[in-house]
């Protein structure tokens, strides 16, 4: 099961606040464990929304909006993407994480869709395409 961990923003990431050096050795040992786990799939963090944009769709319209955005609980500071035998797992994993913020802050755990996920709706030739652009980006990788 692939699961993204999504680290939610606070003030301090939205107004570019860099982590101190304690938290980066910290977060850099903790992913080293993941990865040596085979857990790790990808992760990064991300840059202030302020530098960001949306685009919003309304039938064939589209809208960008420049960040930074209001809602900072909303926004997202950085994510992994990892691969777990179980939810129960994933939580253990996070459980392990050393606070990421300077503060309280909060993680959150959302499973990825898999092609089986969709049923009848994935035919054959969508299940073939899909096979073979996720082999296009794994040469890429």
């Amino acid at each position: 099961m692939r699961v993204m961990i999504i680290l939610k923003a606070d003030a301090h990431s939205e107004s570019g606040v860099m982590p101190d050096e304690q938290l980066l050795t910290d977060m850099g040992r903790y992913n080293e464990e993941l990865v040596k786990a085979g857990v790790m799939l990808a992760g990064e963090g991300l840059h202030p929304s302020a530098k960001g944009v949306r685009v919003h769709f309304s039938g064939r319209q589209r809208t960008v909006t420049d960040g930074p955005f209001a809602e900072t609980k909303e926004l997202i500071a950085g994510f992994w993407l990892w691969q777990v035998r179980s939810m129960a797992e994933a939580i253990e994993w996070v459980k392990r994480c050393p606070n990421p913020m300077i503060g309280d802050s909060e993680i959150e755990i959302r499973p990825v869709y898999e092609m089986s996920d969709f049923g009848d709706a994935m035919t054959p030739a969508l299940r073939e395409q899909e096979t073979r652009l996720r082999a296009q980006l794994d040469a890429n990788a």
